[in-house]
């Protein structure tokens, strides 16, 4: 389950960045390529927040589905499953370009 050690750098930036303040909402983006389990992720969130100023903060996971910009036909496409294929004419000589992401995108903090 390495939601939890995801979980725990989460906490970590949010509280760095929150400043002392109470956190009370996460919002972060998760690359389909990431092979993050969202409720297992939100489970673990909530473990390692507490005691922190992140404690009860809402968890809210945004999905970034992966996409590829094929070298053979120049198609760009969403990909699904494994192995990645163009979706275009199946090839899987690929550039991923998106889906790779794992960012906090913003925070929502009491006001001060």
């Amino acid at each position: 389950m390495h939601e939890l050690s995801i979980a725990d750098a989460i906490v970590q930036v949010a509280g760095r960045q929150a400043e002392g303040r109470r956190v009370t909402k996460v919002h972060v983006k998760v690359g389909h390529l990431r092979q993050v389990v969202p409720s297992a992720l939100a489970f673990g969130f909530g473990l390692v927040a507490q005691g922190t100023p992140v404690e009860g903060a809402e968890l809210e996971v945004e999905t970034v589905p992966a996409v590829g910009w094929c070298r053979s036909c120049g198609a760009e496409s969403t990909l699904e499953g494994f192995p990645l294929r163009c979706g275009e004419c199946g090839g899987l000589d690929l550039e991923i370009t998106a889906g790779e992401e794992l960012l906090v995108e913003y925070l929502e903090l009491e006001e001060a």
